[in-house]
């Protein structure tokens, strides 16, 4: 029996069968092929301003911008060197050509903003801000500072930039932060971050909208007139919610025989 005893005890291996063990996978795969999986994030703040995302960093605040106060409102440059604050906008509608200005890196922690009449903004002695400078100077540098995810300018003059209430101007008057001086800078370049998902223009509104983008983007040729399926939209809402909106806008779009791609 001592014979016996002696032999080592292992696992049966069969004649033509691997002796080595599977490697299991490890939950870290899974893990990984679940995050590929999910989905990029959407900017509702950029969809509600026309696709300009908000800036949060310094270097963020270069090319194309807009300089927001308030709700959907930005500063305007006029043809004679003055700025004003813009009308305001609808939800979904960019900036306006004369809000749009150019932003230009200083140093790591200043920047210039040129007004799409070539002009550099300034803070004049007064304190008014001016869009009159043919070059960058020490009064046409800007320091954005921002705080608890709030931002505002502060000009050379040691005062942040504002816009007056009594006759919408744009001045740099106060040297402490309130809320007349918290302002957004909105950018329209490609963002870095791939996880950021803007929707494409049809999705832009609400549903009925969305669904009457689709009609007119998808619908037969020969219709001259649009067909909208006119029946209740709450089926749209769960489907927006639970991401099968498209297959839905088509399921109501078969119904009305209205669609190219429909049977």
């Amino acid at each position: 029996m001592s014979e016996y005893e002696g032999v080592r005890r292992g696992k049966l291996v069969l004649k033509g069968e691997s002796s080595k063990t599977q490697k299991r996978k490890h939950k870290k795969d899974k893990k990984e092929k679940h995050q590929k999986r999910r989905k990029p994030k959407i900017d509702e703040d950029a969809l509600k301003h026309g696709g300009w995302w908000q800036c949060r960093k310094v270097e963020e605040i270069t090319g194309s911008v807009a300089i927001q106060f308030g709700e959907k409102t930005y500063v305007k440059a006029l043809d004679n060197g003055l700025l004003t604050l813009g009308a305001p906008h609808n939800d979904g509608d960019p900036p306006a050509p004369e809000e749009i200005l150019t932003a230009f890196a200083i140093s790591d922690t200043k920047v210039s903003f040129k007004s799409g009449y070539g002009k550099y903004l300034k803070v004049e002695k007064d304190g008014v801000v001016t869009g009159r400078s043919d070059a960058v100077g020490a009064m046409e540098q800007w320091e954005p500072v921002f705080q608890d995810r709030k931002m505002a300018l502060l000009g050379a003059n040691s005062c942040f930039m504002a816009i007056d209430p009594e006759d919408d101007a744009v001045v740099a008057l106060k040297r402490k932060v309130g809320d007349a001086e918290i302002a957004v800078v909105r950018s329209c370049a490609t963002k870095e971050d791939e996880d950021v998902e803007v929707k494409p223009t049809e999705e832009m509104g609400d549903l009925s909208q969305v669904e009457i983008n689709y009609v007119r983007k998808f619908q037969k040729f020969q219709d001259k007139k649009l067909k909208v399926n006119q029946e209740d939209r709450t089926e749209l809402e769960r489907a927006k919610t639970e991401g099968y909106l498209h297959e839905a806008l088509l399921d109501r779009r078969s119904k009305m025989k209205a669609d190219r791609y429909c049977k």
